[in-house]
């Protein structure tokens, strides 16, 4: 294979492994081989995340008419079901949409009874999508936070933790709301480990851990005095961490990372999956997967995933993805050959940004540089975007209506 056809080749591999993870497929599955139980009273339906739209329009082709159904996505994937009241949250940092869609799910299942039934169908990007601030923070304060939290290098999991502490409808907080009704979730895991607390902060099942947890999080994370007074104060109450309830939601993962990978190696007997928790730094994992690049085969594809995490230090633009391209770049300058590194995100944005990430080769930083610009100082404020973007070497996908975290791929000249 020449470059452009490794380029080319990397690009169908992401695709299909974004494939795998269609949200569609996975709910019609789902409901197929193990529908819902018959509901004598109303039935609810919710659908909050990235793949709000498709998880919703799918379900509602087996399952009779609801009495309420809402779907909140981000703008990207955002479009009219019939039947549907539809929201636009907003992502990665909540806005007045996001905030108008935490009120609106709780709302659909205030005073539900025993009788009835609500089914939640939950994707990544939910975290931000729809929130409810405790009654002591502001809308305002939850926005400072949670633009704190996005520059602090935390990982998911722990994110969400202390999104959880904030919130009324996160860690089990819309399980709580629906009480006495029975409520069912089916999930599209966007978590490295499908820990289903963490999949968009977890609105059905228990939370990860209590304010004191949050507080030592964000303490250890060096960034507890940037946050809001009040969530200071609220988080050093430290109350006992609150169970959903006593039976809890019957919960399902139907999509994740690992199914992605493996659609891959479906789609390529060359592949091999080397990592599939790729988690931390981006620059730790620039360094695993480098030195795995150094000892890789001619001829060999290697399959990463998970989720990492960049600890914004400048003031430029980009995204996890972007930036982990671009150190990989700078570290196989030297690499001889015929390669590609691709590193995208599957929900086809990546951080603030229209790119999915990048798509970089041995040519990546000579581009740059013959921009007129210099990929090291770049990287240093963290605008790993216009330093792609120069080279040509952006990967640009749309929204791709699913999340499941990320897919990195290493291919070299057969």
């Amino acid at each position: 294979m020449t470059g452009p056809e490794l380029r080319s080749t990397a690009v169908e591999l992401f695709d299909a492994a974004v494939a795998a993870a269609d949200p569609a497929g996975a709910v019609r599955r789902a409901l197929a081989s193990d529908p819902l139980p018959e509901c004598e009273g109303q039935l609810v339906v919710l659908a909050v995340g990235k793949a709000a739209c498709a998880m919703m329009e799918e379900a509602l082709k087996h399952l009779p008419v609801p009495s309420k159904a809402i779907a909140v996505t981000n703008r990207e994937n955002l479009r009219e079901l019939d039947g549907v009241r539809v929201i636009c949250g907003e992502h990665p940092v909540p806005g007045n949409g996001s905030a108008i869609a935490g009120e609106a799910l709780l709302s659909a299942v205030e005073g539900l009874g025993a009788g009835d039934q609500v089914l939640a169908l939950v994707s990544g990007g939910g975290s931000a999508l729809a929130i409810a601030p405790v009654a002591a923070i502001s809308f305002e304060e939850k926005q400072q936070a949670g633009a704190v939290l996005l520059g602090s290098g935390l990982d998911i999991n722990r994110m969400n933790l202390v999104r959880q502490c904030l919130s009324r409808i996160k860690g089990g907080g819309l399980l709580r709301a629906a009480a006495p009704a029975e409520v069912h979730s089916l999930i599209l895991s966007d978590v490295i480990g499908d820990d289903l607390r963490v999949v968009a902060s977890g609105p059905t099942v228990s939370p990860v851990g209590s304010c004191a947890d949050a507080r030592q999080v964000l303490q250890d994370a060096g960034v507890w005095e940037d946050m809001p007074a009040a969530v200071r104060l609220h988080l050093e109450q430290a109350e006992p961490v609150t169970r959903a309830s006593e039976g809890g939601a019957v919960n399902r993962i139907i999509g994740s990372n690992r199914v992605s990978l493996e659609a891959v190696l479906m789609n390529c007997p060359e592949a091999q999956i080397v990592e599939d928790a790729l988690c931390g730094d981006v620059s730790e994992a620039a360094a695993i997967i480098l030195s795995e690049m150094e000892k890789s085969e001619v001829g060999q594809v290697l399959v990463f995933g998970g989720e990492t995490t960049v600890r914004l230090r400048g003031d430029g633009l980009g995204g996890r993805n972007q930036e982990l391209a671009l150190r990989v770049a700078l570290g196989a300058r030297e690499t001889g050959g015929d390669w590609v590194f691709l590193s995208g995100g599957t929900d086809g944005r990546d951080g603030p940004t229209d790119a999915a990430g990048g798509l970089v080769d041995g040519g990546t930083i000579a581009r740059i540089e013959a921009a007129g610009l210099d990929p090291h100082a770049m990287l240093a404020r963290n605008d790993s975007y216009h330093a792609l973007q120069a080279a040509g070497d952006l990967l640009v996908t749309g929204g791709t209506g699913t999340n499941v975290a990320d897919v990195q791929l290493f291919l070299r000249r057969s």
